[in-house]
């Protein structure tokens, strides 16, 4: 049975016993709070355990080290809705230590991509698109310092409310302690 198989077959059963009706809760989070974290799976429960978080507190964003590329992308979009149209009042920008992002080699990640499949032409024509594929895979040397950039292009964005704090935080992966990098309300 595939993995896709499994997790139907449970879903199934899921909502035949009615188990979601302990997370029923709005679209509007309780807490007011959108936070931006890393996708790393020691994440997923830790994080919201180690804030006291539980399902319809928060609006939960994941990028690959909590890093925002793009002042005008998907990741900024999503912190614009979840505060003009979600309510949400406060944004936590929070990284890890042992941050995969941190060792992320560009030249690998093409040469797995040729491995897979992509063609080299593919690669040089989105050079020649104006897309420097290695600057945009690189990762960042120091977590502390990525959460410093994000919570800074966030706060300094022309579109954000300036009445919202940014604060920025990074977590330890095992223990959960975190470690206040920004205070976004000591402006």
């Amino acid at each position: 049975m595939s993995m896709l198989e499994q997790i139907l077959e449970y879903n199934q059963e899921f909502v035949e016993k009615k188990e979601y009706e302990q997370y029923i809760t709005t679209k509007f989070p309780d807490k007011k709070i959108v936070i931006l974290t890393c996708m790393d799976t020691r994440l997923f429960e830790m994080l919201p355990k180690a804030m006291n978080l539980k399902n319809g507190d928060v609006k939960i964003v994941k990028s690959a080290g909590a890093v925002i590329n793009h002042p005008f992308g998907g990741i900024m979009r999503s912190l614009f809705v979840a505060v003009y149209e979600l309510n949400a009042d406060e944004i936590y920008i929070i990284g890890h230590y042992d941050c995969g992002m941190s060792a992320i080699d560009p030249q690998s990640i093409l040469s797995k991509m040729k491995a897979r499949g992509i063609e080299e032409e593919t690669i040089e024509m989105m050079k020649y698109s104006g897309v420097d594929l290695e600057e945009w895979f690189r990762g960042f040397d120091d977590v502390t310092e990525s959460v410093r950039h994000s919570v800074q292009m966030v706060t300094n964005h022309p579109l954000m409310d300036n009445t919202v704090p940014v604060h920025g935080l990074v977590i330890d992966p095992t223990t959960g302690k975190l470690d206040l990098i920004v205070d976004g309300n000591k402006k």
